[in-house]
């Protein structure tokens, strides 16, 4: 089916509108979680606050696990479908399980829910990446990568700081049920503008399945897990390390969140371009810039131009990583395409609740609400060990004759065994 430029248009910022979606609903609980744990802990909130907002981290950790298991197994069940109708069906879905957050009456509740409302988001992606990038043409993977994730970055920027400055005001129940109320308006989005296309004719479960039996894309879920996890470490904790070490307000909070989306928003669409022309060389450069990132917000958050500019810089630096580890993905996973453009959101998410749960550990063990961004900058080493490794494993032999990693980006992906 040929479009038109303007129909492309609307069709890739309808699969965009679901990015801004879920960003909101996956990243507005790191700006309230004082107030939930307010609202669902009160008894340990009063006797020990930091204890009952690294318990209340909880609830960022279950929507990542929720990522992590439907990410697979939906991609991989669904890969023959119509992209169109398993984008509804998703968006759908987002909606029900973010009114169920909304709705749930007791912390444990309010944590089962948020397992369940996390279960489309990589299949989301995933599909919708392949959409876009039939969209754009060939060429273009990191860019079509990054273009569905730009609707996530861009709510860092606007949706998730108006939802946490509404749930602040009005409770965060109210919040959520904003949230839902996106991704109905993207139901509908996505039924108008996209287009109809067939999924994969040939694909099946035990196809999808089969790229877990190569050791570079094990590596590469490796190094994005660990990359986004001292991200999330950072992330989930803004709100403390605004109010509690830079000394400000809690109105402070949104536009912190402000400018680390819009460094989100930068990096993401420099990431997709820098993967694009190799994202082997570009994961490694990415890894350099995000650790230089961590060490100065480190350093500098006790005084708010120095928080501001680290956040913008981490932000940025994690967010160009996202299309570069996509990209890779879809270069080592051979046939199995559908299940790696949502593995990257597994590697993202494990990294969400990875570095939650390991940031809640530190500022509950009394280390300070400066910690988790020093243990962000530790799991870089690993990641980046991880990088290397998958590298090694997928390198041309010398009678490949392929002297740069940029190509070895290109032949990667025909290479059996792999």
């Amino acid at each position: 089916m040929q479009l038109t430029p303007a129909r492309t248009r609307l069709a890739l910022l309808a699969l965009a509108c679901g990015g801004f979606g879920i960003g909101t609903t996956e990243f507005v609980a790191m700006g309230l979680l004082p107030d939930i744990a307010r609202d669902l802990l009160p008894d340990l909130y009063a006797q020990d606050p930091d204890g009952a907002l690294a318990q209340a981290g909880l609830v960022i950790s279950a929507y990542a696990a929720g990522v992590v298991i439907g990410a697979p197994t939906i991609a991989a069940a669904a890969a023959r479908f119509p992209r169109k109708t398993l984008l509804t069906a998703l968006a759908a879905a987002f909606t029900l399980g973010t009114l169920a957050s909304a709705l749930a009456p007791t912390f444990e509740t309010v944590v089962a829910a948020r397992v369940l409302a996390g279960l489309p988001h990589g299949a989301y992606f995933g599909v919708a990446a392949l959409a876009a990038a039939d969209l754009l043409g060939p060429g273009k993977r990191g860019r079509a990568a990054a273009f569905v994730l730009s609707g996530l970055t861009i709510a860092n920027v606007v949706g998730v700081p108006a939802i946490t400055w509404l749930g602040q005001h009005t409770g965060w129940r109210v919040a959520y049920l904003g949230v839902a109320a996106i991704f109905a308006l993207t139901t509908v989005a996505i039924g108008f503008w996209v287009p109809r296309t067939p999924g994969d004719p040939h694909a099946t479960v035990r196809r999808e399945l089969g790229a877990f039996r190569r050791p570079a894309v094990w590596l590469a879920l490796a190094t994005g897990s660990l990359g986004f996890g001292g991200f999330f470490a950072v992330y989930s904790y803004v709100s403390p390390l605004a109010t509690e070490v830079t000394g400000a307000s809690e109105s402070f909070v949104p536009l912190a969140l402000v400018v680390l989306g819009l460094g989100m928003t930068v990096g993401n669409l420099v990431g997709g371009r820098m993967a694009d022309h190799g994202a082997v060389r570009a994961v490694f450069t990415l890894f350099g810039v995000f650790a230089a990132s961590l060490l100065a917000l480190a350093l500098s958050a006790g005084t708010v131009p120095g928080l501001l500019i680290g956040l913008f810089m981490v932000g940025a630096s994690a967010a160009a990583i996202s299309p570069a580890i996509q990209t890779r993905l879809m270069d080592v996973a051979g046939d199995s395409q559908t299940i790696a453009a949502a593995l990257n959101h597994s590697a993202l998410n494990i990294g969400n609740s990875l570095g939650a749960f390991l940031g809640g550990a530190v500022i509950a063990a009394g280390l300070g609400f400066v910690a988790p961004t020093w243990l962000g900058l530790a799991l870089c080493v690993p990641g980046v060990a991880a990088a290397v490794a998958g590298w090694a494993v997928t390198r041309p032999r010398p009678d490949d004759a392929v002297p740069s990693l940029a190509a070895a980006d290109d032949r990667v992906a025909v290479r059996p065994g792999r």
